[in-house]
């Protein structure tokens, strides 16, 4: 059973979180991740409920897996100004209040600079971290746009939360940019992204445009700080972030790794969160 609560902030704010519980000694799976604790950091747009997939494959490896919405997202406060590097300060307080020490962080599409923020700003806590089609910090090194099929909410972001949140009053999805695979999976394991992706954006725009103006400015802090290691996880068919962003943060990170999945796009390769899960408890 997963336990939802509010946590309550120093500065006024909530946080609603969910835990799954569990992870104690001899609770389930093949034993390499006992007691192990994961933080899950959602993608844009998303409520922070946990996914299916994800506390079916945690429950089966004796996994105890917590996730949270991000301010602004599924009934978490605002937080006006926000940069990558505040998830940190929020999941330090969520561990304390959890009675968690130390975690690992795994986080997809914009979940993934999260998950890093916390390697880089808790590293005496963080274990290790999964970025699987993650955004990569904005860089003039390479053309960060390049491959994207609709770059204008990133674009409009990168000129201020003012220009974001004008581009959101027309802004619609682009089908194109999802291949077969990700409809697939959409339809199949992973519907439950789909559904709580539209229930977050029924609630409005304003954790998106947060999220992206985080993405398109200053992240707070620099790829080189995170001492974890790190699994970087790329669909090679992605449409949303392409793959020159898990080159560019490869080539950042000091102790990092990539799986390059040929045939996936940017929700297929979610299939590879067991495995991934599997990666984080082999380097407890």
């Amino acid at each position: 059973m997963v336990i939802e609560q509010n946590v309550e902030l120093s500065d006024g704010r909530t946080l609603r979180t969910y835990d799954s519980g569990g992870g104690a000694e001899g609770s389930g799976g093949g034993g390499d991740g006992d007691g192990l604790t994961v933080v899950w950091h959602h993608g844009s747009p998303q409520t922070g409920v946990p996914l299916e997939p994800l506390l079916t494959a945690a429950a089966a490896r004796g996994i105890r897996l917590v996730s949270y919405g991000r301010p602004s997202y599924g009934g978490s406060s605002p937080l006006p100004g926000r940069n990558v590097a505040s998830a940190a300060a929020d999941v330090e307080r969520i561990a304390d209040a959890l009675g968690v020490g130390s975690f690992a962080t795994m986080g997809a599409s914009g979940g993934g600079p999260h998950a890093l923020a916390c390697a880089a700003l808790l590293p005496d806590r963080v274990t290790g971290v999964v970025c699987l089609a993650g955004i990569a910090p904005y860089t003039r090194d390479f053309d960060w746009y390049e491959g994207m099929v609709a770059p204008g909410g990133l674009r409009s972001a990168a000129d201020g939360r003012e220009a974001r949140e004008l581009y959101a009053a027309t802004d619609e999805f682009d089908p194109a940019s999802f291949t077969s695979a990700d409809f697939a999976a959409l339809a199949g394991a992973w519907s439950s992204l789909g559904d709580d992706a539209m229930k977050a954006g029924q609630a409005g725009p304003d954790g998106l445009i947060d999220d992206d103006v985080a993405f398109a400015t200053a992240w707070g802090f620099d790829l080189a700080e995170v001492a974890a290691h790190v699994l970087l996880v790329q669909g090679s068919r992605d449409r949303v972030v392409p793959p020159s962003h898990a080159a560019s943060m490869l080539a950042g990170l000091p102790r990092a790794e990539l799986w390059v999945r040929p045939d996936d796009g940017h929700v297929s390769v979610l299939d590879t969160c067991p495995a991934a899960m599997d990666w984080l408890g082999a380097r407890r």
